[in-house]
């Protein structure tokens, strides 16, 4: 299935900087939520070599995500995107299913 929508250009070329920085071919990003901040959840990015069988996998821009099984839900139709400016540099998610966000944008609910 197409859960998780996709990533921009931004995130993918640096998702590709970040595993070709792993030296390892089997590598991925693997994306989910986990309960923290003021609001219930927070997004989550961690490098993997192993993935569940109920786990999302997408290759798409030449890279290899890996979507939690217990994130699908809080993720379908996301975005993902690489924000980089004076003051931050860091992955963005655009996720129609929030309902809120707490104001230091460290978490959200759906």
């Amino acid at each position: 299935g197409d859960v998780y929508k996709r990533q921009t250009e931004n995130a993918a070329k640096r998702i590709k900087q970040l595993l070709l920085s792993q030296n390892n071919q089997d590598m991925a990003v693997k994306i989910g939520v986990k309960r923290r901040g003021c609001n219930g959840l927070s997004y989550t990015m961690n490098y993997t070599k192993e993935w569940g069988k109920f786990d999302e996998v997408i290759e798409d821009k030449g890279i290899k995500l890996i979507v939690d099984n217990k994130a699908v839900m809080a993720l379908i139709g996301s975005e993902m995107d690489y924000v980089e400016d004076e003051l931050r540099s860091e992955f963005v998610f655009v996720n129609p299913n929030e309902k809120g966000k707490c104001g230091c944008g460290e978490s959200f609910n759906v």
